[in-house]
């Protein structure tokens, strides 16, 4: 217990969730000062923080006052109650130990009657943190309730992030006939065969909402444009007005989802998030095995890059960067002349080829229901605004260049014998490449190149044969 005399700190909080409760400010000081009078202290000042949550410790007056004790100015800090300090355990305890303590500064509750110079009030510290975390515990457990509550209710409750289409008023989601037009033809659109690029490249020229093909994608799959609110993975029926008749909603996911449309789909609309560069999923590293990205006019390593974590083999690789435009007319020129030359043409489909691994069938299609449950989580998460686009674009795009991959190993499966198919890949190579714009140039060369090694200026290409 300090002595008389001693220079103590008050600390009183109140949380913007109780201003009206026993705990007022004035309360607290007036309890705080009577004590350290009785006990003859010398209270130096009384730290202030009104509508702060004890949830954490970003408090100006909390903050304050621990410089202060870093600066050895008191002996101890005197609260009325120990959850104004906290009602973190924590917090509460770290800074008894690390803030209070580790200066020599003793912390006394008056309400609780202990101080933390006894054995037995450090003791207790420990045993009311527990009931002070509980406390808070219950609080975020009612207050979910309440969410629930409210979204079996009808009501949107994601505050002034309003889906596209509605804008948020007085706790309801009022439908804004300007985005809810944009709605309306995004669905009909892509009923009628339209991509989300398309899509997304003409909203961009003809409104001035702000489209992405992210966004695209997740207003089609988004249930709250006929009608329902969503909370934790279910749904509930909406008191908003709908936009999308069900019928409609139902349709453009049956297509979403379809998988005649993926089989039909280029390789750049399996994979929107991705630029259209050439040679897009078909080249590695002929040293670490890993894929090469390509971005800001580079073909890279993944290794080397470290641009995706996921894809990283080697991160000691130092392979070679090629610019896009040099690796593209390599390869460009490469199958030019294999395919005009009939005897190297000849060669190529006589060469002696490894037999190809067994295709674990389970495995892929189960890594597939992954990928389409991370995709559908992180656009949940950017639609409902808790994460911005910029933070999940590469994570989608690395989603999306594994899964095209895996499709194409599923595909090996039933496929007929590569060496069989690639003539005719030939012929329509020959016939469409010249003319062809870079969707169809890249199905094209896909056709006919399995993948491209890259092994510092090295470059070799593996036919599809």
């Amino acid at each position: 217990m300090p002595k008389e005399h001693t220079p103590v700190f008050g600390y009183v909080r109140v949380s913007t969730d109780n201003q009206l409760d026993n705990y007022s400010i004035e309360e607290q000081a007036e309890r705080i000062k009577a004590y350290c009078k009785a006990k003859g202290w010398n209270l130096l000042y009384i730290y202030t923080d009104g509508g702060y949550s004890g949830g954490n410790t970003n408090r100006p007056a909390l903050q304050k006052m621990l410089a202060a004790i870093k600066r050895s100015e008191a002996a101890a800090v005197v609260v009325y109650k120990l959850d104004r300090l906290s009602r973190s355990q924590k917090d509460t305890l770290t800074l008894i130990e690390d803030s209070f303590l580790a200066y020599n500064t003793d912390f006394i509750s008056i309400n609780e009657n202990f101080d933390t110079s006894t054995p037995f009030g450090r003791a207790m510290i420990g045993i009311l943190s527990v009931f002070a975390q509980l406390e808070k515990d219950q609080i975020t457990e009612r207050f979910t309730m309440g969410r629930i509550g409210r979204s079996k209710a009808g009501y949107f409750h994601g505050g002034g992030n309003a889906p596209t289409g509605y804008d948020y008023r007085d706790g309801l989601l009022v439908v804004n006939e300007y985005e809810a037009m944009q709605i309306r033809e995004l669905f009909d659109l892509f009923i009628a065969g339209k991509s989300a690029n398309h899509i997304w490249k003409l909203f961009e020229k003809k409104y001035t909402t702000n489209w992405t093909s992210a966004k695209i994608i997740n207003a089609l799959r988004n249930s709250i444009y006929i009608g329902e609110v969503h909370f934790r993975k279910q749904s509930y029926q909406g008191v908003h007005q709908p936009i999308i008749d069900e019928q409609t909603f139902r349709e453009a996911n049956r297509i979403l989802t379809s998988s005649d449309r993926e089989r039909k789909k280029t390789t750049t609309q399996k994979s929107p998030f991705r630029a259209g560069y050439l040679l897009s999923s078909l080249v590695f590293c002929a040293r670490c095995g890993a894929r090469y990205s390509a971005n800001h006019g580079f073909y890279k390593c993944y290794s080397r890059s470290k641009s995706s974590l996921r894809f990283v083999v080697d991160p000691n690789c130092k392979n070679d960067n090629w610019r896009i435009e040099d690796l593209d007319k390599l390869v460009i020129d490469q199958a030019a002349h294999m395919v005009s030359q009939k005897n190297i043409l000849d060669d190529v489909l006589g060469e002696d080829r490894e037999s190809e691994p067994e295709i674990d069938v389970n495995g892929i299609e189960s890594r597939l229901m992954e990928i389409d449950k991370q995709e559908s989580k992180l656009l949940d998460l950017y639609q409902i605004g808790s994460i911005p686009f910029e933070n999940i674009a590469s994570r989608l795009n690395a989603l999306s260049t594994e899964k095209e991959a895996l499709r194409q190993e599923l595909q090996k499966k039933n496929d007929t014998p590569a060496s069989d198919r690639f003539p005719d890949a030939v012929e329509a190579y020959q016939e469409g490449f010249r003319f062809g714009d870079t969707d169809t140039r890249r199905l094209l060369l896909s056709s006919i190149i399995e993948r491209v090694a890259i092994d510092g200026k090295l470059v070799r290409v593996y036919w599809r044969v």
